[in-house]
């Protein structure tokens, strides 16, 4: 009864297009989940997050689940995540790839989740690192650890979201750094993020990350720009 009134005066609504959802509906509406532009990358070792690293950082894998379009389903979803506290949208979204990725463990098996990190300062601002509860569902869909302690944020920076390849790579060259053992060498590393743009910010974690004698790394974004 309680859950009845609750939902009667503060209805849940779906995180892609704010319509009321139905009973059997959790975090986007059936109508949503059928337009999710799904990219299928992890079908296609060539793919479109792949290519945006040639000739800068050596990765084993790279994918994103969605397509990212301005003004669309996605980029709505990936703003009440970031800026809303909607974290039961990367769950969600976790959940759901780790379906499609536990073919690709199996040829190419990962030892450690980590979060493209935020600096102390911005993590305070936010109160959460929005990429934190994708990781965390692919962590324990797919049984691999994750750890938020080995990669870190040396600096303060405002967003990149403006910002050309040339501009971010100037600023974000030092911007990470690792804290490691020697339990952490010859690990695999899969570095999560929200949205892969131009690559720049994964190159700087894949920098860092590389200190690490015989690490190797590969990239799981929620989405891709399109």
């Amino acid at each position: 009864m309680f859950n009845y009134l609750i939902n009667l005066f503060f209805p849940k609504v779906c995180s892609g297009c704010q319509t009321i959802l139905m009973t059997n509906e959790t975090v986007f509406c059936t109508s949503c989940r059928h337009e999710m532009p799904l990219t299928q990358y992890h079908l296609d070792c060539d793919n479109q997050a792949v290519k945006k690293f040639y000739g800068r950082i050596d990765i084993e894998h790279a994918s994103a689940f969605l397509y990212f379009n301005k003004k669309g389903i996605v980029q709505e979803m990936i703003h009440n995540l970031k800026y809303k506290g909607h974290e039961e949208i990367g769950t969600f979204l976790g959940n759901w790839y780790a379906e499609d990725l536990k073919e690709l463990i199996l040829k190419t098996p990962f030892d450690t989740i980590i979060p493209v990190p935020l600096h102390k300062r911005k993590f305070k601002e936010r109160g959460y690192n929005q990429v934190a509860t994708f990781g965390k569902s692919l962590s324990e869909s797919l049984n691999i650890p994750y750890d938020e302690s080995i990669l870190y944020r040396k600096k303060y920076s405002k967003t990149q979201s403006k910002k050309n390849l040339l501009g971010r790579s100037e600023n974000i060259e030092d911007l990470f750094d690792v804290d490691f053992t020697a339990e952490h060498h010859q690990k695999h590393f899969l570095i999560v993020d929200d949205v892969l743009t131009t690559g720049a910010t994964i190159e700087a974690c894949s920098r860092a990350l590389l200190k690490i004698p015989g690490a190797k790394i590969s990239v799981v974004c929620m989405a891709i720009a399109n």
